[in-house]
C-alpha cells in the first residue's frame, strides 16, 4: 500500500437523543457526533413498531379506478 494517501481512522463518540452513547471509530475529523435515533431507540429495534394496514388502501385504490378501462384509440 502507498504510504500517506489513507485518512486517519479515530475514535468518535456517537450521543443519540435518547441519551444513548455510542463508541466506534470514523475516518471523519471529529470527535463526536449527535444522532436523532439509534438502535435503543429506533421502535424496529424495541419491538414497539406498528404494523400498517395496507390492505384498506389497495381495496381503496382499486374501488376508485375500477371504472376505468384502458383502451387505445388509433
Amino acid at each position: 500500500m502507498r504510504k500517506d494517501i489513507h485518512p486517519n481512522y479515530t475514535a468518535l463518540v456517537a450521543t443519540c437523543s435518547c441519551g444513548n452513547v455510542i463508541e466506534t471509530k470514523s475516518a471523519s475529523n471529529k470527535d463526536s457526533l449527535y444522532l436523532d435515533i439509534c438502535s435503543a431507540c429506533h421502535p424496529f429495534y424495541t419491538g414497539k413498531q406498528k404494523s400498517v394496514d395496507t390492505g384498506g388502501r389497495i381495496d381503496k385504490f382499486k374501488q376508485r379506478f375500477s371504472g376505468m378501462s384502458r383502451t387505445i384509440k388509433r
